[in-house]
């Protein structure tokens, strides 16, 4: 799962309140969170270059401590400090769930994207936004960044799915044009260099550079290269490997440009509604996002972000029978609004309660009740929830009898063994002694060896394996496949004469593993259910076993 470090200083100044380590480990407990490890600036900076603690010249103060923090992996509003802040809240029933809201503004006044057809064969998509009147300081400006890198690891898959550019709209100048050009075609100065190169240039130019090198096969053997560029044909970014340095954001950006590229429509809605809902928190109008309006050649026309809350109704029953604890409504609600989902009941006709979930655009991994039954458990306390034995987990009868007679056994000095079910075509018939009749046995389609080509058709191979790999163990070896008059004593079965079918009876056999007159076949209630004998020379050179060998194989679930 993502791990994330924050600030213990700032993260204590964004929840109100510092805890010691104790009581903020119990607090990520309780709200499914966990608190991963706990160091410093400068340790860090130690260990990514290797230095022991005296080489780096440290003293007694280490820095700020770093809490890093555990999240899981659809939480993509907890990869920065903000939303693990905002969270923790909520959770503590100190803030209210944010409402986020787009901008009023008249649709002919939107920002506009223009997407070129070209664009279709590389990086189809594309979802815009603004964020106006933001005020960043040095500690938010690194975790906006930050932020960026966290979703490009994860919901992003390495940019191959969604890749983020921000920008200063102040530098900019509206519509913008989303096109796939040839790599010669376009020219443009990359963040943090100097000099202009051409987009062929760039990738040979990057293929040294640690960090963006790893990026370059998402688009480098294509045709023709994705880009952005404003109404002066200013180049904003070259997604997914670099923004333009004309556009850069820095402490001093008031107004921010957010524009996804996108393999993944749904996906670059999740990233960019992350970003906007996140740090709307710093404008001037605290959680309000401006829409852009995208474009597209056939004349189809979207407003982005998509900030709609999603309703989901879930059964008060589905709640607390999967939780296993019985709660009045009222509560459930309570619980949900503590994990930033509005909850309220109702009551249908027949007397039954319903929950109606609003899910905010911060929270894309509610997709199912079953999302919204696990945030009422985590919210109520998993430590509060009673333990108690699923009727699941009540063993079958086949395993009860199969235990009770593997005790027994063991208790008369015989041995267990564990083998494979599957085996080799050859061990299931020539080496006993049998001819394959191609219809006894399962076949394997594409074993990945011919130790595994067939399901076993008898215990045997397994057994006799055993004992051949074993030559060296004193004997007797006692296997567990045998004392018959033990097991039908333990069963309550009766020995009867052949032809009874109030008992057992055992009756002579012909199988061609055993020794001819030395073998027998039992017979159970009138039904074959398994042989014993002293098992043929030839089965036992074959398994390169040079003592004599009895063996007894029976089907107990004729017992049940």
């Amino acid at each position: 799962m993502p791990t994330v470090s924050v600030g213990r200083d700032r993260l204590f100044s964004a929840l109100g309140k510092s805890y010691s380590r104790e009581e903020f480990e119990d607090l990520c407990f309780k709200f499914g969170i966990e608190l991963d490890d706990v160091t410093t600036e400068k340790a860090i900076i130690r260990k990514e270059r290797h230095l022991n603690e005296e080489d780096g010249g440290v003293g007694d103060d280490d820095g700020e401590i770093i809490y890093k923090i555990e999240v899981p992996a659809n939480r993509y509003d907890l990869l920065c400090l903000e939303g693990i802040a905002q969270a923790l809240r909520v959770f503590n029933e100190e803030q209210q769930t944010p409402t986020y809201t787009l901008a009023s503004i008249p649709k002919d006044s939107m920002l506009k994207m223009h997407v070129k057809p070209q664009t279709s064969s590389i990086r189809p998509f594309v979802v815009c936004a603004v964020l106006r009147d933001i005020t960043f300081d040095e500690a938010s400006y690194n975790s906006f960044i930050d932020l960026q890198d966290k979703l490009h690891q994860n919901i992003c898959r390495r940019r191959t799915l969604v890749a983020i550019g921000t920008h200063d709209l102040d530098t900019l100048q509206g519509p913008f044009t989303y096109e796939a050009l040839h790599p010669k075609s376009i020219n443009f100065v990359p963040l943090k260099q100097e000099k202009s190169f051409r987009a062929d240039e760039l990738m040979e130019f990057y293929k040294s550079d640690m960090k963006l090198k790893k990026f370059l096969q998402i688009i480098e053997n294509s045709p023709v290269f994705p880009v952005i560029h404003d109404s002066k044909r200013t180049v904003l970014s070259l997604p997914p490997i670099i923004n333009g340095a004309h556009s850069a954001i820095t402490l001093k950006t008031k107004n921010v440009f957010i524009e996804c590229t996108a393999t993944d429509l749904t996906k670059a809605n999740i990233v960019l509604n992350t970003m906007v809902t996140i740090f709307s928190a710093y404008c001037q109008r605290k959680f309000e996002v401006e829409p852009v309006e995208v474009i597209y050649s056939d004349g189809r026309s979207f407003i982005y972000p998509d900030l709609s809350v999603y309703n989901m109704e879930v059964p008060l029953s589905y709640i607390t029978g999967s939780i296993g604890v019985s709660l009045e409504a009222e509560k459930v609600t309570s619980l949900l609004n503590r994990m930033q989902l509005r909850a309220e009941h109702s009551v249908l006709d027949d007397n039954k309660c319903n929950i109606n979930v609003s899910v905010p655009p911060t929270r894309s991994d509610i997709l199912h009740p079953c999302d919204v039954m696990e945030d009422v458990a985590i919210a109520y306390g998993y430590n509060d929830i009673p333990k108690r034995r699923l009727p699941s987990m009540k063993p079958l009868p086949l395993n009860q009898l199969e235990d009770l007679i593997r005790a027994e056994i063991a208790m008369n000095g015989f041995t267990e063994v564990l083998t494979w079910i599957l085996c080799s075509n050859r061990e299931n018939f020539a080496l006993l002694n049998r001819e394959d009749d191609r219809s006894s046995a399962v076949i394997i389609g594409n074993p990945r060896s011919s130790d595994f080509e067939a399901v076993r058709t008898s215990l045997m191979p397994g057994a006799l394996k055993i004992i051949g790999h074993n030559k060296d163990h004193p004997k007797p070896i006692k296997l567990i496949h045998s004392l018959l008059d033990r097991i039908m004593e333990v069963l309550g079965t009766p020995f009867v004469p052949i032809g009874d079918n109030t008992g057992y009876y055992i009756q002579r056999s012909d199988a061609p593993e055993f020794l001819p007159g030395r073998q027998a076949s039992i017979i159970y209630k009138g039904k074959h259910i398994g042989d014993f004998g002293i098992v043929h020379p030839q089965v036992l050179n074959n398994f390169v076993i040079t003592d004599p060998c009895s063996f007894l194989e029976i089907d107990i679930e004729h017992f049940l």
